[in-house]
């Protein structure tokens, strides 16, 4: 409630002043503002616990882990500091495993990109039927990757596979895939490639989509090619999912496991082959974890793959800034 007084000598009225009685609505503003201020972290709270439960804590306890002597059956048997981080940078198998993780980084990431780029690009044409296209590209990643790279080891085999009949057929002898690192990766490769090539054309697809098409009939008015319109027009416009894409493949990548694991059919219990031809670092993590039962050590292992995953998200993420900078 205000009260209204007149100025002295001249009969104009004052401007309201507060009353004395509490305000209508007061405790309303008040708790509009409190709702308006806190609600939304109400609604995003869940997310955060559940992150820290089944994602932070787990990672910072492995830290822990790392800093200890630790068998998975007796447990705790004591605090080593830095030494299993030596012992790791200084594991021949470690740089083995590392140097194969980068190469289906790049054989398998990389031509996996540039093929669903393709694809993309041919699913974006006005084609009859699209909508069966696209069904069949994603198809392979529906299937189970245990199917999929058992199959893919029996297309491999040396004797009885499929590729070396085909490869007799021309004239060249028999390859035995599982034997060299420099056949077992490409072999690996394809089926990284086989299986997420469809599920990465699917995402550029929707990103081509929402490209202006005034910027390709402008081009085509300006005698461009396809192919020049494509890497000229297309490609820039849809960077950040490119960008999206090659962080994500990056991750996965790293965490390579089932194809290698599965694709070894020579019986060497998961080392990737005889002479750890085609071990990856998710191998060598399974083997220290859980096959020799040193926990201290798988997890030095695993916080070392988290740092690499870490440092190579941020340079692609430093590399897209500078490119959107120059734009």
């Amino acid at each position: 409630m205000t009260v209204t007084e007149t100025r002295p000598g001249t009969g104009a009225p004052r401007a309201p002043v507060p009353g004395r009685h509490h305000r209508r609505g007061g405790w309303r503003t008040r708790l509009t503002r409190f709702d308006l201020r806190y609600t939304p972290y109400v609604f995003i709270a869940p997310f955060f616990v559940i992150f820290g439960v089944f994602a932070a804590y787990p990672l910072l306890y492995t830290g822990w882990i790392s800093f200890h002597k630790w068998a998975i059956i007796e447990g705790d048997q004591g605090w080593t500091g830095l030494h299993n981080y030596q012992l790791l940078f200084q594991d021949s198998y470690f740089w083995n495993a590392l140097l194969n993780t980068t190469l289906l980084l790049v054989f398998g990431t990389g031509v996996q990109l540039l093929l669903a780029l393709w694809l993309a690009g041919i699913l974006n044409r006005k084609l009859s039927g699209s909508a069966v296209w696209r069904a069949g590209v994603v198809l392979p990643h529906i299937v189970s990757v245990v199917a999929v790279s058992l199959v893919f080891a029996q297309l491999y085999g040396f004797h009885t596979g499929i590729i070396n009949d085909v490869l007799s057929l021309v004239g060249i002898d028999r390859i035995d895939w599982q034997a060299s690192r420099w056949t077992a990766i490409p072999a690996v490769s394809t089926i990284i490639i086989w299986r997420w090539a469809g599920y990465y054309a699917l995402i550029f697809l929707a990103a081509m989509q929402g490209v202006p098409r005034e910027l390709h009939e402008a081009a085509m008015l300006d005698g461009a090619s396809s192919r020049r319109i494509f890497w000229s027009i297309t490609v820039p416009s849809i960077r950040p999912t490119v960008i999206f894409s090659v962080v994500m493949s990056t991750i996965g990548a790293m965490q390579t496991f089932t194809e290698p694991q599965l694709f070894d059919t020579q019986g060497t219990e998961g080392t990737g082959g005889s002479d750890r031809q085609f071990q990856t670092l998710m191998m060598y993590l399974y083997e220290k974890g859980f096959r020799e039962f040193n926990a201290g050590y798988a997890a030095t292992l695993a916080w070392v793959m988290f740092l690499l995953i870490a440092v190579l998200s941020g340079i692609n993420y430093a590399l897209s800034r500078r490119i959107a900078s120059k734009d």
